[in-house]
């Protein structure tokens, strides 16, 4: 090393590079930046996007009111007051209510239910009349016409061990 520079670091000559020299590219940066650099030592400068505008829209529209015009452009309104039959019950109809029965379907303006227990069918079917209203107030008048409602299925006697080829069932075991 008779020539002077250190042993570990870059020498200034006719091959060397920016990019064999980290510090020396850095100082060129800066300088370029500070605007010390000469025109062609300046770095280029990314590109920025052109910022494309909606015309009419200079504010950030809420995805709600997006939603809203979607589904309204596409027809879905029925379709999603439909699915709120299911979604929404338990606020419809009260949680008491809700916690004895379950939504089955929903089709042609009929909403089948399921009850737990032939007493909670047959309050269901009582109360029938306001739940139809509720529904309707709800999702739209006339979205619900009636509730058809289910209790819970009887076993059947008509298989096993003890039944007999073309009996009726366990009624002509009885007295």
């Amino acid at each position: 090393m008779s020539d002077g520079t250190p042993a570990d670091g870059p020498a200034d000559g006719p091959g060397d590079t920016p990019a064999d020299d980290p510090l020396r590219l850095a100082r060129e940066i800066a300088d370029a930046y500070r605007g010390n650099a000469t025109p062609d030592q300046q770095p280029r400068r990314p590109r920025r996007r052109a910022r494309s505008r909606r015309p009419g829209r200079e504010d950030a529209t809420p995805l709600a009111d997006v939603m809203s015009e979607l589904v309204q452009q596409q027809g879905w309104t029925d379709q999603l007051a439909a699915q709120r039959v299911f979604t929404d019950w338990a606020g419809i109809v009260g949680p008491e209510v809700a916690r004895h029965c379950v939504v089955e379907g929903y089709a042609d303006q009929v909403v089948h239910i399921a009850a737990d227990s032939s007493a909670w069918r047959k309050e269901l079917q009582l109360l029938a009349p306001t739940i139809v209203a509720r529904l309707n107030a709800e999702l739209g008048d006339g979205s619900v016409l009636r509730i058809e409602v289910r209790g819970p299925q009887a076993p059947s006697w008509k298989s096993g061990p003890r039944s007999i080829r073309g009996a009726r069932g366990p009624r002509d075991t009885y007295g």
